[in-house]
């Protein structure tokens, strides 16, 4: 056998002109950075939400309610990725047919905003203090105002569809009426009180803050040991005279501490060194001997915590006299262990919770000794005035505190090498203190008066929202444990803030009896103002008139304090979901990141409980952090930022949504260059598939359809395999499975169609007869899948979806995103497949790689010019042999392949048995091109 044809071909006969070549004007260059902004224009033109609203009207809606970023700096990748998320899911549930609206929304007050407006003082050495509160406030609403409309466009330029004429921002006058509404509302439930307790504080930005507001790093700080001499010991006099030694990696606590703990069920051991008895817990004196160079010289005693009952000691700075001079009582507490220190733990209960509430139960009280900035008080009897306490080289061991414990012989250690976690401000980054100050809780675990608005199987607000957890769909399921944890656990919600931008505490306290005013009917002037002037509006009220006649003002302290902006945001679903659609009415889907099972998913979790005895969603989704290519945090440190604007200006934004939704997005996800690679990469070969499908389709219509039953079997099992997808498709978007969703349509699109059908049918496509029965099937079915692919993929494709559609049926006023999901043709029941495809497919696959090393050694040049044998026979040779795209298929023994003796047809390139000499027509090509 030889390459070289057997007879010369025919003369140079063209016969392109003859073949049905596919048609298209659509580009394989996508230019989407290019296009995307045109088709963004066109969509504001025609006005696509609006009368998507009024086309899905009546249907049953699906309400995603938006979590409120903050209006503050440009999006980065975590915006991106959370506002694609939404997109997608809000365009599936459209594209099935529900009326889904998205109204997008901003948390416009708080620290971030303010912040950023102190700054801008900072830099003109002004200081924000002495600027009227009108007037730092307007600054702030400009400041907010501003960066939502940076925000709203870029989160436009995402493809993200929604009531962008109309936004929710916490800031407007009717959420500022609503936000007080709702906090009066938990007043008039007995759910609010004010009390002192230690809380998280920034010493920077002034102010308690939630959980939420606070992340850990880790840090090297100051660890000290500290001798307090007992004072008595009436169960054990033994001890009186010997040092109690405490370990603390808060040196700055010592000037305020009230008291020591002890466990009862410990053993402490009584010994001496150098003329001097100190008494540790056995197990952790090794640990103190290290620390502290101190050995035991001299076993005296073993001693079991309980014999501390009673006793007292001095306070190592006693000789100041006043505050110190007081014998500090030993307290039993079962949260002291063996884990680490000495075993005794001294008591601050300014600043620490289990100080504070074991303090509090022996009628001691904080004394307030460290001021907003981290200072000490100025008349504090040591280191008045001085700090501040999160400065580094006053806590350390060279610093005032530990010189002057040093010099008083109280101090036994002192080293800064203590290597631990630590909380500071998300927003300062600067260290955090626990620190007691007058706060406004709702407390978690008094019974709500009247079980708020709506029913509960819980009595308290943490059993109401325990009961809600387990009634809501947690998607992924592993989230709710997350949440449960987090809310059986938590404390009281602290919920004011020592600061100016913000919605006030609308509260009148009694001046002699500490209780605030609860009248329904002060109430309602008080929302009646905000309603009508907004929260500034009890900054400058009158507010006696507000009170009314029954109360005079000198009897009422107005509060000061704003409330935390997580209080806002938890109550978004009351001005934006019920104020649009309904009293009665919930999301169905609140989506963010992992991060706000702490924040906004509890905050609106326990305000709604609170005030209506139910969550305010149904499902809760959480999706992970996007970090870099490696999987470390961005940090514009580290120089690793990814920014979702630069990728949007150079590959467009439907690159963006692609890689978004191939994550596993349930869990942390990386994106770089090379993800990015991949993601492009799957988008260009699916838009291939596209534009060879509407190529393919050029000039087709009804006439030439073909029904169902008289289409060949093939046509019939990729219509099978579409239904199939179809279904995977819907399961997929009900359970927000994006990823699983375009994983399967990018698979079906390259595996069944691209490798599969679409390669067999070419032949026919080009070359069978215009009218030809299979040729018009194919055609058909293209045109069923065309309308199935270009709907499924517009949630996730929006602007190609769009694209493609226009490029077929352009228009003036029309949109792919109108479309609902396809109605695929039914198959016949009685006409079920005789092939098993599946198996045809395996032998296809294993024919084409028998074939391989003959193409690599150039024995053949194409499939084409093969004869292959097969062991088994599933279709008719002919069938096999199109199927394969061979000359020739056989039945052996085993999978063989030789070159044909066949010769080529010069229309359709098929080597058959009728083409007399290579360039001559095959029977079909000379009928085809005879009746042209």
């Amino acid at each position: 056998m030889t390459d070289a044809p057997a007879t010369p071909p025919v003369a140079a006969k063209d016969w392109r002109d003859t073949v049905f070549l596919p048609k298209t004007d659509f580009p394989m260059k996508a230019g989407l950075a290019a296009k995307e902004p045109v088709i963004l224009e066109r969509w504001a033109k025609i006005g696509v939400y609006d009368r998507l609203r009024e086309q899905r009207s009546g249907r049953e809606k699906f309400i995603l309610h938006d979590g409120p970023p903050y209006a503050n700096g440009d999006i980065h990748m975590g915006h991106a990725m959370n506002k694609v998320l939404k997109d997608i899911i809000v365009r599936s549930q459209s594209l099935m047919g529900k009326d889904a609206p998205y109204v997008p929304g901003w948390d416009c007050h708080g620290l971030p905003i303010e912040w950023k407006v102190e700054e801008a003082y900072r830099a003109k050495k002004q200081n924000k203090d002495e600027v009227p509160v009108a007037q730092f406030r307007a600054e702030c609403r400009a400041y907010a105002d501003r960066w939502v409309g940076v925000q709203r466009d870029q989160f436009q330029r995402l493809g993200v569809m929604g009531d962008w004429a109309d936004p929710y921002l916490t800031m407007n006058y009717d959420a500022e009426a609503t936000i007080v509404g709702e906090l009066l509302k938990f007043a008039e439930s007995g759910q609010l009180y004010r009390g002192a307790k230690p809380v998280m504080w920034s010493p920077v930005e002034k102010t308690a803050l939630a959980e939420a507001e606070v992340e850990y790093e880790d840090i090297v700080s100051t660890q000290i040991d500290v001798g307090f001499e007992i004072a008595s010991a009436p169960e054990a006099d033994v001890l009186v005279g010997a040092t109690a030694v405490i370990w603390t990696t808060t040196p700055w606590t010592i000037p305020v501490n009230q008291a020591l703990a002890y466990n009862p069920a410990l053993d402490y051991v009584l010994f001496g060194c150098g003329g001097r008895r100190f008494l540790v817990e056995e197990n952790l004196m090794g640990a103190f001997m290290k620390r502290t160079g101190i050995q035991m010289e001299e076993f005296l005693a073993l001693v079991k915590g309980a014999a501390l009952e009673g006793a007292t000691a001095l306070h190592p700075m006693h000789a100041l006299g006043g505050f110190f001079a007081k014998p500090r009582p030993f307290l039993p507490g079962e949260f002291v262990t063996r884990d680490a220190g000495t075993g005794l733990v001294h008591m601050a209960p300014d600043h620490g919770e289990d100080d504070f509430l074991l303090c509090k139960a022996h009628g001691l009280e904080p004394v307030f000794a460290v001021d907003g900035a981290g200072m000490y008080r100025a008349d504090w009897g040591w280191l008045g005035g001085q700090g501040s306490v999160i400065n580094k080289k006053f806590v350390s061991a060279d610093g005032p505190i530990c010189t002057d414990l040093r010099e008083a012989g109280g101090l036994l250690s002192a080293s800064d090498d203590f290597a631990h976690s630590y909380p500071h401000s998300w927003r300062s980054k600067a260290k955090v203190i626990f620190r007691a100050t007058p706060q406004w809780f709702i407390p978690m675990d008094r019974a709500i008066l009247n079980g708020g608005e709506g029913a509960s199987n819980g009595a308290t607000l943490r059993e109401t929202a325990l009961d809600a957890i387990e009634h809501t769909r947690w998607v992924p399921a592993r989230s709710q444990n997350r949440i449960r944890s987090m809310v059986e656990g938590r404390p009281d919600w602290v919920i004011s803030r020592q600061r100016a931008w913000g919605v006030p505490i609308a509260l009148y306290v009694h001046r002699e009896t500490g209780e605030y005013l609860n009248d329904p009917a002060v109430n309602a002037r008080i929302i009646a103002a905000f309603r009508e002037n907004g929260a500034d509006a009890w900054f400058t009220a009158d507010h006696q008139l507000l009170l009314g006649a029954e109360y005079d003002l000198a009897n009422y302290e107005p509060q000061k304090d704003i409330l935390d902006v997580w209080f806002d945001s938890g109550c978004t679903h009351v001005f934006t979901v019920e104020a649009r659609y309904g009293a009665d009415v919930r999301a169905n889907l609140y989506l963010e990141g992992s991060d706000q099972h702490r924040g906004w998913f509890q905050s609106s979790l326990l305000e709604s409980c609170g005030t209506r005895g139910r969550a305010p969603y149904d499902a809760v989704l959480t999706h992970g952090f996007a970090l870099d290519g490696q999987g470390r945090k961005m940090s514009k440190s580290l120089g690793n930022v990814v920014d979702p604007l630069k990728i949007i200006g150079e590959s467009g934004a439907d690159i963006l949504r692609m890689w978004v939704a191939s994550t596993d997005y349930f869990d942390d996800v990386r994106i770089g260059k090379e993800v990015l690679s991949t993601a492009s990469d799957a988008y260009r070969k699916l838009r291939n598939t596209f534009r060879y499908m509407l190529g393919a389709l050029d000039g087709f219509d009804e006439s030439e359809r073909v029904a169902v039953e008289a289409m060949p079997e093939l046509e019939r099992y990729v219509l099978t395999l579409l239904g199939q997808l179809d279904m995977d498709l819907r399961e997929a978007a009900d359970g927000f499975e994006l990823n699983r969703y375009l994983r399967r349509l990018t698979d079906f699109a390259n595996e069944d169609l691209s490798a599969f059908f679409f390669d067999i049918r070419k032949d026919s496509l080009y070359c069978d007869g215009a009218t030809d029965p299979k040729r018009r099937a194919y055609r058909t079915v293209l045109d069923t899948l065309f309308h199935a692919l270009v709907r499924y993929a517009a949630p996730i494709l929006c602007f190609t979806a769009e694209e493609v559609w226009q490029a077929r049926f352009p228009s003036e006023d029309g949109s792919v995103h109108f479309l609902e999901w396809p109605e695929l043709p039914a198959l016949p029941g009685d006409q079920p497949l005789s092939t098993d495809w599946a198996d045809v497919r395996r032998l296809r696959t294993t024919v084409t790689e028998a074939i391989e090393p003959l193409r690599r050694e150039k024995t053949v040049r194409s499939s084409l010019e093969a004869e292959v044998t097969v062991p088994d026979m599933p279709l008719s040779a002919d069938a096999l042999a199109e199927t394969f795209i061979v000359a020739r298929v056989s039945q052996a023994e085993d999978v063989g392949v030789t070159r044909t003796d066949y010769l080529k047809c010069g229309r359709c390139w098929r080597h058959l048995p009728e083409v007399s000499a290579d360039g001559e027509l095959c029977a079909r090509c000379e009928d085809v091109v005879g009746h042209a």
